[in-house]
């Protein structure tokens, strides 16, 4: 009986410190409120991608709406334009895929076509490049691999 409430206690202070920790990392924010994203290994199976970044706010460099919807979007939101062969003439609209960055992935709701872009681009809001883990100085264009979710 006293091992399991050592046992206890102890996993109970782990979890505190994990968490104390996250925080502390994560600059004081409100870890609740931050783009959800967990580590995981690369898959097989996944297709190998460039990101880019992308910005679907009215103005931004988007070059207009998205295809799915003739809206702007937050770039706020984890969202991304996909190549137009993965596109799909719009039958991957509102449907999510799995991005994997390194040891990290995150998943965004498809909300446009990237129609200018050549290559096997997916091209992303600032969300996305956030929930990943990718440092600010290397935000660009970076190899991901990604799948349907």
């Amino acid at each position: 009986m006293k091992t399991s409430k050592v046992g206890f206690l102890l996993l109970i202070t782990l979890l505190i410190s994990c968490t104390e920790a996250r925080y502390k990392l994560e600059g004081g924010k409100n870890i609740s409120m931050l783009p959800h994203y967990k580590r995981t290994l690369f898959a097989s199976g996944n297709t190998n991608a460039v990101m880019t970044l992308n910005s679907f706010e009215k103005g931004g460099d988007g070059g207009g709406p998205s295809e799915c919807d003739g809206e702007d979007h937050s770039n706020n939101l984890l969202i991304v334009a996909l190549s137009s062969k993965w596109y799909n003439h719009g039958r991957r609209c509102f449907n999510y895929i799995n991005i994997y960055y390194k040891d990290a992935s995150t998943q965004a709701m498809v909300v446009d076509e990237c129609s200018g872009c050549h290559g096997d681009i997916v091209d992303a809001s600032s969300a996305v490049w956030l929930a990943l883990g990718v440092s600010q100085s290397d935000w660009g264009e970076t190899d991901i691999t990604w799948s349907d979710a």
